[in-house]
């Protein structure tokens, strides 16, 4: 029976299905990576804001305690968005003319909120309970970063399922002493308890399952 196709042939077959595969691979590659960029999650992106609030300023110049602003988050769900008459307690004396201050006098002038866009914002599918964070030993920081250190907000961390799982898993490289949940910059002393002492203490569970976050 005479040969259908050229012995080149073979070289072409070989060629394609390598050829497939490394294409298949690149672009799961491409899209791993694009999942995981900025462009995605919009870690160390800053976001537009009404006012350019410096945490930077309020809490590493001035030294403003995170609840002061946040008044909600050792109780509630949200940790709260400060409202303008928050803001109006300290700048109806100062730099209450600054032209960069327009919108919050104007806010507070008509009694109408500020629209500020959420840094930290997760899917409506996900349940985020802040006060049970903290009230668990849970610092602001091991999610938001040094805020004390950013002169506008940007998000830190990915807030991907995987980062939240991994704390989850091995909460005891995560906890601190309650009465540190708010500190910046925090490093454990020789008398402070141990991870797994604290996970004691606070009666924390490894909790993994899928409806502890999606309800």
């Amino acid at each position: 029976m005479p040969q259908v196709f050229h012995p080149s042939m073979n070289t072409f077959a070989r060629v394609s299905i390598f050829g497939a595969i490394f294409l298949v691979a690149t672009i799961f590659g491409i899209g791993w990576g694009l999942v995981r960029s900025p462009y995605m999650t919009e870690a160390g992106v800053i976001r537009s804001q009404p006012v350019p609030f410096s945490h930077l300023h309020h809490v590493g110049d001035i030294g403003l305690d995170c609840r002061y602003c946040h008044r909600s988050v050792e109780t509630e769900a949200f940790a709260g968005i400060p409202s303008t008459e928050v803001c109006m307690n300290c700048h109806s004396q100062l730099w209450s003319e600054s032209e960069m201050l327009a919108p919050v006098r104007e806010s507070f002038r008509e009694n109408k909120p500020l629209e500020w866009t959420r840094v930290h914002d997760t899917p409506d599918y996900v349940f985020f309970h802040h006060g049970i964070h903290v009230s668990k030993g849970i610092a602001c920081e091991r999610c938001h970063g040094q805020v004390d250190k950013m002169p506008l907000m940007w998000r830190q961390n990915t807030l991907h399922m995987e980062w939240c799982l991994e704390c989850h898993r091995h909460p005891d490289k995560n906890v601190r002493p309650k009465e540190d949940v708010f500190a910046m910059g925090w490093k454990p002393k020789s008398t402070t308890p141990t991870g797994a002492e604290l996970v004691a203490a606070h009666h924390i569970r490894s909790e993994t399952n899928c409806s502890i976050c999606h309800h």
